[in-house]
């Protein structure tokens, strides 16, 4: 009898392994936090193509809007730990901490990390008729009119909302900030002229730059980039250590067995040397990561790093979320 169960149990551990090794048999689904045919959608359907080629099985994107993105990490989170369901998330994975007091997940506790996978520049923006042409004038110009200066973000918790705090702390300024519902209506009213700076991503920028329609300061990152060569950083001009970018990386409810991560991570790593996907990057102004950053301790290596770097920028403002 004994040896029956012996048998037995290492038959079904065997098939637990020859399961791992079929993954995929079925369809991915790809949780978005935000809204269809915005950056991130527009990155995650992009990647889902070119991952579907080594993979085997199509990548389906699901939009699960709310919070900031928590509702989709926590539904991930709570999901099956078989990797069919999976989280691309920016930056409020590192945020939603400090942000959020109820927060019902933990995320460098509560998933596996699959990859990194793209940064996406930020720009520094003005109304067109704002009355500084660089970005020592425009520091000057907040100085003599604090009171009157406001800065638009895409809500709070936002990547535009978190540049806009370190860019108030880089100059030591109180300006006012102007919460919209998404980064279209904060961009639009810039447009209008009824707000005076945002900060907010190439994706979204790059058209209405070229287009002379909006000021612009600066690129946020430590390093020029190549979309926007001529364009100075907002470190380079006198902002030392300015750094924010959009950063995107993959992540799996905790417990999804490593054989599983590692087939994911290998697809990702696959796509991200496509050259269709890589173009598309290009087009978009945003950049594939480097390859230390696409392994799973990358990923939590970086959100840790950045964990650690905004956590004190949102306390210090006093920025809470119930």
């Amino acid at each position: 009898m004994k040896r029956l169960f012996a048998f037995s149990g290492a038959a079904l551990l065997a098939l637990g392994v020859s399961a791992q090794d079929a993954f995929p048999r079925k369809p991915i689904t790809m949780v978005v936090p935000f809204a269809a045919g915005g950056p991130t959608d527009v990155v995650t359907r992009a990647l889902g193509q070119a991952m579907t080629a080594s993979l085997g099985q199509p990548v389906v994107v699901e939009n699960k809007l709310g919070a900031g993105g928590t509702v989709a990490a926590a539904h991930v989170a709570r999901a099956a730990p078989d990797g069919y369901t999976l989280l691309i998330h920016h930056n409020g994975m590192a945020t939603a901490p400090a942000l959020y007091r109820k927060l019902q997940y933990t995320p460098l506790n509560d998933f596996e990390f699959v990859s990194q996978v793209i940064d996406v520049p930020m720009t520094l923006i003005g109304r067109k008729d704002l009355p500084a042409a660089n970005l020592q004038e425009l520091i000057a110009y907040l100085k003599a009119n604090t009171a009157k200066v406001n800065v638009a973000h895409a809500g709070l918790g936002a990547v535009s909302h978190l540049c806009s705090l370190l860019f108030r702390q880089a100059v030591g300024l109180e300006l006012q900030t102007v919460p919209y519902q998404g980064t279209g209506p904060a961009l639009n009213a810039l447009l209008g002229g009824q707000v005076d700076l945002l900060c907010d991503q190439t994706t979204s920028t790059t058209s209405h730059i070229k287009a002379g329609s909006v000021k612009l300061y600066g690129v946020t990152t430590t390093q020029r980039i190549a979309a926007m060569p001529e364009v100075p950083t907002l470190a380079e001009q006198g902002l030392k250590g300015f750094q924010m970018v959009v950063w995107h990386g993959i992540y799996a409810p905790k417990g999804t067995p490593p054989a599983v991560v590692q087939k994911v991570n290998a697809a990702v790593r696959a796509a991200l040397k496509d050259p269709a996907f890589q173009q598309r990057m290009k087009d978009l102004g945003a950049e594939i990561v480097p390859e230390a950053k696409q392994s799973p301790d990358g990923l939590k290596t970086w959100l840790k790093t950045e964990t650690d770097r905004l956590g004190p920028v949102i306390r210090a403002a006093g920025a809470y979320a119930d």
